[in-house]
């Protein structure tokens, strides 16, 4: 996909919850904004549609934040789910191995990571604190995982 700017854009976040706390200065004030309704938030069957969408336009790593807990709301990983080729089960797990280091509360993210045909979407937590942690984590490898979706390399074997 490529934007005004003709810059080429494969990597996307999305936050199915109004209540994001990443602040994010392209999509949030910092006086920040008025919650929405539960119904005016995107459905599970919206979030699937633009996952489907951002596949087909070349995005290559779709990041969903927030939705991941044990709300009724929280259907992040069942969208993942019904959108994913191919599970990645080990991403998510590396993630919450990594944040029950920091809080038990870690074991209560449903979170999970898939591949819609060469995209890698990634199930992130609500929390800009949450999110940085695993991501810090994550990161480094999720570049070789990338390389690999591309087409770029094959050669899993450690350096």
């Amino acid at each position: 996909m490529i934007d005004q700017y003709n810059r080429k854009i494969e990597y996307l976040r999305l936050s199915v919850t109004d209540r994001c706390n990443l602040r994010c200065r392209y999509c949030m004030p910092e006086s920040g904004c008025n919650k929405l309704r539960h119904e005016d938030i995107l459905t599970f069957e919206e979030i699937l549609e633009i996952i489907k969408v951002l596949a087909k336009l070349g995005i290559r790593k779709v990041r969903l934040t927030g939705g991941t807990g044990f709300s009724i709301r929280d259907v992040t990983p069942e969208a993942t789910l019904d959108v994913c080729d191919r599970m990645a089960p080990g991403i998510a797990e590396a993630m919450r191995l990594e944040s029950l280091k920091i809080t038990p509360r870690a074991m209560l993210s449903r979170a999970v990571a898939g591949i819609c045909k060469r995209t890698l979407i990634v199930n992130l937590p609500g929390s800009v604190k949450a999110v940085e942690e695993c991501l810090n984590f994550v990161l480094p490898t999720l570049k070789h995982g990338i390389e690999i979706l591309r087409g770029e390399t094959g050669e899993c074997a450690r350096k």
